[in-house]
């Protein structure tokens, strides 16, 4: 089965990541996704800042896949009139602007559903659509990362400075969130009827990965920053350098069973006749004493030869992975997280679920700005005419010289 989706009509009208990334999955399954955005330069996540290496729109062709472009001034009234026309046909509208653009730009929730009852509007926010901060902007380094305790509690010891957060860190996440909100709501419709608002924020799925920390606090008790790697309280769910410098992350928690095995395939069962690492809780009591010896076996071996030791002896433990292995990692590749575009030129990120015996859509290149605005319209019953009017006006905006191609 593919295009699970088939027949469902989304409008994109969010910018940069988040909200454009949940319609991204939608096209994945399917959909038909309408990428609405300015004449011109078009979302502003086209001119994305520049990083080193970074020397084409490699993070619009991963979040603008599959999806046609119509560029309208929405400051228009006949631009809105575009809009809104199109909202009658539609299922799904997406947004992440501010609430009081919104407002201005009549594209609120209360507008679109006065036009189309049965209509899903997705929307995301910084910090929710309630209370004083329901207007504040924000972005997923602001309101994901460093408002939700994650930013604060990543560190390796308590002196040392709060990261940054990775492009898209927070964002793909909450994408995900809010595609999960979507097709609730379709499934709520298909029930009563009718669509209605489905929203998420950045807050609240920050608050939600860094959901073990903040649930203890709930509770009463006080959080502090975590230890030092050298001070972690169990040596064996720790990370260790080896001889080469590169590093690797180990997670024994059923120790019981694990221990033994372990100690073999480092050649270091003499740990076991150690009284201080002969139970569980003698080890959590030396666990500064066992890190220091381990940290002196791993040293001793490149990651190369201890890799298939502890995979032998099923030690459960990962590469702490450059992105350039990441992007390679053939595991990725087997599992469909990493896929060609449908050109066949390049590699791309996949959404991150499968449905059984559902096929996803070979992602399509990301499109230029307005490339499909005259076939968007007239597929919404606009004449030749209508649209060359419209083009004179600057309410429309397409790509000089650009194939309109699917």
């Amino acid at each position: 089965m593919t295009d699970i989706f088939q027949g469902l009509k989304v409008i994109d009208c969010a910018s940069w990541i988040a909200g454009p990334a949940a319609a991204t999955i939608l096209s994945d399954f399917g959909a038909e996704v309408i990428k609405v955005e300015p004449p011109g330069a078009g979302d502003p996540w086209r001119a994305s800042p520049a990083v080193p290496g970074k020397t084409t729109d490699y993070w619009w062709q991963l979040t603008s896949r599959n999806k046609k472009s119509l560029a309208i001034d929405l400051k228009h009234a006949e631009g809105l009139a575009i809009l809104h026309r199109l909202i009658g046909s539609a299922d799904v509208f997406i947004t992440n602007f501010p609430l009081p653009v919104r407002e201005r730009l009549k594209i609120a929730a209360s507008d679109l559903l006065a036009i189309n009852p049965r209509l899903v509007y997705g929307s995301i926010t910084a910090y929710g659509e309630a209370g004083k901060e329901a207007a504040r902007t924000g972005f997923d380094a602001t309101a994901y990362w460093a408002r939700t305790g994650l930013m604060d509690m990543v560190r390796s010891t308590t002196e040392t400075e709060p990261v940054r957060s990775m492009p898209g860190m927070g964002d793909h996440p909450t994408a995900t969130a809010l595609y999960a909100a979507i097709v609730t709501a379709l499934y709520r419709r298909e029930k009563t009827g009718r669509g209605g608002v489905a929203q998420t924020s950045l807050l609240q799925n920050g608050l939600w990965a860094n959901g073990c920390y903040v649930q203890n606090r709930l509770f009463g008790e006080h959080v502090g920053h975590r230890p030092p790697r050298i001070a972690t309280p169990s040596a064996l769910a720790n990370h260790y350098q080896c001889k080469d410098g590169r590093w690797f992350l180990m997670a024994l928690h059923n120790e019981a069973r694990q221990f033994p095995s372990f100690l073999k395939a480092i050649d270091a069962e003499y740990l076991a006749q150690d009284p201080r690492f002969a139970t569980q809780p003698v080890r959590r009591e030396n666990h500064k004493a066992l890190t220091a010896i381990l940290d002196e076996i791993f040293a001793k071996r490149d990651l190369a030869e201890w890799r298939p030791m502890l995979e032998a002896a099923g030690v459960t433990f990962g590469v702490v992975s450059t992105v350039d292995e990441a992007a390679d990692d053939p595991q990725a590749r087997t599992i469909g997280a990493v896929v060609p575009f449908a050109d066949g030129k390049g590699l791309t990120v996949s959404s991150p679920f499968h449905l059984e015996k559902v096929t996803k859509v070979a992602p399509a290149r990301a499109p230029v700005v307005g490339q499909h605005s005259e076939r968007v319209l007239s597929e919404a019953g606009y004449s030749a005419e209508e649209i060359a009017r419209l083009k004179a006006l600057g309410v429309l905006g397409e790509q000089p010289g650009k194939v309109d191609a699917a």
